[in-house]
């Protein structure tokens, strides 16, 4: 269903079963409810498909997902069973670590580049990054096959804590 919106001096008229309020637009609704061939390719200001939309839930709530992922703290257990794809080629029982950033190497390209464009007089000659926006980090996995040995990294969602094979202590009284 194609609705026509156009503007007269008051209260539009009812254009395909809607009410349109017409009254700031200044074009001629009468013509256009009519169907006056001369009139209407001019007056008619936008079209809108009237098709129902189905919502679901994360259409209300656009950022519902990510942010439940944010808040929660993430508890990772030291084991885990999960497919080898190194010599064992099936589900294997894989030693679970949180990856860390080795020592960034003095001998590397560009940090000899940089070390040799910062000498001498001139101060700063690369820009320094300040805008930092993120207040999470993305959490990185490093799963050891206990059989083979073989090595894997899995990333994860971002989250703010992160725990592994730590059981949370329970608030109130147990029994």
């Amino acid at each position: 269903m194609v609705v026509a919106v156009v503007a007269a001096g008051g209260p539009g008229p009812l254009i395909n079963g809607f009410g349109v309020d017409t009254s700031c637009l200044g074009y001629d609704a009468h013509n256009v409810a009519q169907g006056d061939a001369d009139n209407t390719s001019h007056n008619i200001l936008h079209t809108h498909s009237n098709k129902s939309r189905q919502s679901s839930p994360g259409k209300n709530f656009p950022l519902q997902n990510n942010s439940i992922a944010l808040e929660i703290m993430v508890n990772v257990p030291k084991e885990r069973k999960t497919y080898c794809a190194g010599k064992c080629k099936k589900h294997a029982v894989h030693k679970v670590t949180q990856y860390k950033a080795g020592k960034a190497s003095n001998f590397a390209q560009g940090k000899r580049r940089y070390d040799s464009k910062q000498m001498g007089f001139g101060g700063q000659t690369k820009p320094v990054f300040h805008k930092k926006a993120k207040t999470t980090r993305k959490i990185v996995l490093r799963l050891e096959c206990k059989k083979c040995k073989t090595k894997k990294q899995l990333c994860l969602k971002r989250t703010k804590h992160f725990e592994l094979g730590q059981k949370a202590a329970a608030s109130g009284h147990q029994y």
